[in-house]
């Protein structure tokens, strides 16, 4: 029995200087699934995603594994240097192929369906990060991005390279960015250190069914204020903020060590939506 890819259609160019191509997964000629391989660029490296992964026939034959592995080898024919899947929560037979093929977890979508909005804590307040202030914030945060990415298993280029990518293509006009809330929040003395910061862009993408998606990319908490809420009132802030918008759905990312955060978040009706795997090639 032989098992092989064939194009569905042809490769497409993407916006970020990679290419998309979906292909079909043959048995003898026969149709038994399908997938997606999407390369992009980050900096000097193009990075991989296999995606769309369905066998619809013979499964638990080897045929998800086998269409895995060859979409590996059609991302390092177009100079893919790691590849990253995404794969749903629902799925855990997904997950185990993706650990079984050597990816290692990376980081975990979560989201929540808003209602209504929470009041901040008594004493605290919000404020916009104006455009002042905006070049010392916006560096002190790439640089924790960065620290992050690393520790998720992404080299100091690659992780350099993906937060200069992330922080371009979402805040393009600095402070002013629209469709995005910049906020810092201040204790009652408000002239004091800031408790924490907050960036939410109000709306990353749609939905499936149309329904808008808002992201929160940032929450961090001043060092010297860790450990006293503040990061649970951060994010009653971001459904604030969301809510304001008429938005009603919010997600984020949340790297897979972070444990503190991940008890946080559940605490406050997030719920795990995706993993993300990821692997060099």
């Amino acid at each position: 029995m032989t098992t092989t890819l064939r194009p569905e259609g042809p490769e497409t160019p993407t916006t970020v200087g990679g290419r998309t191509r979906r292909w079909r997964i043959l048995s003898n000629g026969h149709q038994i699934g399908a997938l997606r391989t999407t390369s992009a660029r980050h900096g000097s490296e193009l990075w991989g995603e296999i995606s769309e992964l369905e066998v619809t026939e013979g499964r638990g034959r080897g045929r998800g594994t086998f269409g895995a592995l060859a979409a590996e080898e059609v991302l390092r024919t177009w100079g893919c240097t790691r590849v990253d899947v995404v794969v749903p929560e629902t799925a855990p037979i997904a997950r185990g192929l993706a650990t079984a093929l050597g990816y290692t977890e990376r980081m975990r979508n979560l989201g929540k369906s808003l209602t209504t909005a929470t009041a901040l804590p008594a004493g605290v307040t919000a404020r916009p990060i104006d455009a002042a202030e905006f070049p010392a914030w916006i560096d002190r945060a790439a640089r924790e991005y960065v620290r992050s990415l690393r520790e998720s298993g992404l080299t100091e280029e690659q992780a350099q390279a993906k937060s200069r990518l992330d922080h371009q293509n979402v805040l393009q006009q600095g402070a002013d960015t629209p469709g995005v809330a910049l906020r810092r929040l201040h204790g009652p003395d408000g002239a004091a250190e800031p408790l924490g910061s907050l960036w939410v862009n109000l709306r990353l993408r749609d939905l499936p069914d149309g329904t808008p998606l808002a992201w929160v990319m940032v929450v961090e908490v001043s060092p010297a204020h860790r450990g006293r809420g503040h990061g649970r009132t951060l994010m009653l802030l971001a459904e604030q903020e969301c809510l304001a918008a008429g938005v009603r759905e919010l997600g984020l990312n949340v790297f897979s060590g972070n444990e503190v955060a991940l008890r946080l978040y559940a605490s406050l009706g997030y719920r795990v939506v995706n993993r993300c795997y990821g692997k060099p090639l």
